[in-house]
């Protein structure tokens, strides 16, 4: 069965994110290429959708997270940040998401055919399995932005190489996939043609297990990361601040427009 995760959630009727099951594995597609799969108000209350009616579907064994285009996710989406109020700025949902992924009781796995970027990379974190191709890069943008990568630091130091997280948090400078499959961003990076093979594989692996067994490690794996609420809540308490500032305000400004920031001229 496919459909779309879509309309009256939202208030937007366009579908940016799809939902298929078969064969007890829920692909989650996100569908936006127009902004490269950036992480709007609709990509945010789509996806939390999807992956709500996931986790509670008994039919869902393996969760696949995906994308349309040659983005997987390029972040937040930076039109909204420049123009959002105070109090009001979307990177207040992405706790939740990042929690549904981490939390679902089933595995989930992130196929990457291109690059991710930011909140993206934090997605891809908190999945179990992340398989992407050879080609694709990724970065911590947020600080060239005038930003602090706050929230996602949570799945993203309980995956990677301390040495390797704080270089690459602190200068924002791109990376390819062999680099993030050594620091342990990534558990595979594989030609184009492989992708699908791999995903697949570990698809099949992961169908092998028994599903409360499967729930029980996730739940003992995860014993060892403080994701908790209360924890989000004071990261996301800093991330939000800094939002607010006139160094993030002009940083998105900036992006958008295609110039460098202030601090840059």
């Amino acid at each position: 069965m496919g459909d779309d995760i879509g309309g009256d959630a939202t208030g937007d009727a366009r579908a940016v994110v799809q939902y298929e099951l078969a064969g007890g594995v829920a692909t989650i597609t996100l569908d936006s290429p127009r902004n490269r799969n950036a992480l709007s108000k609709p990509m945010r209350a789509q996806l939390t959708a999807a992956l709500t009616r996931a986790a509670a579907d008994d039919a869902v064994r393996v969760v696949v997270l995906t994308h349309t285009g040659t983005v997987f996710c390029a972040g937040m989406d930076l039109k909204e940040t420049a123009v959002a109020k105070p109090g009001e700025e979307g990177v207040r949902e992405l706790p939740a998401i990042l929690r549904l992924v981490s939390h679902c009781p089933k595995p989930v796995v992130a196929r990457l055919a291109g690059p991710a970027r930011a909140g993206g990379v934090g997605i891809l974190a908190a999945c179990d399995i992340a398989v992407a191709v050879d080609t694709a890069t990724f970065a911590f943008t947020e600080v060239r932005i005038g930003l602090i990568p706050a929230t996602i630091s949570i799945p993203v130091l309980a995956r990677m190489n301390p040495v390797a997280a704080r270089e690459l948090l602190l200068t924002g400078e791109v990376f390819d996939a062999a680099r993030a499959r050594e620091i342990g961003l990534v558990n595979a990076a594989v030609e184009a043609d492989a992708l699908d093979a791999t995903v697949e594989r570990y698809v099949d692996a992961l169908l092998a297990g028994g599903p409360s067994a499967l729930a029980g490690t996730k739940a003992l794996l995860a014993d060892r990361v403080d994701d908790s609420e209360s924890r989000y809540a004071e990261l996301l308490e800093l991330s939000a601040r800094q939002f607010d500032t006139a160094e993030a305000r002009d940083g998105a400004r900036a992006f958008a427009e295609k110039r460098p920031p202030s601090w840059r001229r």
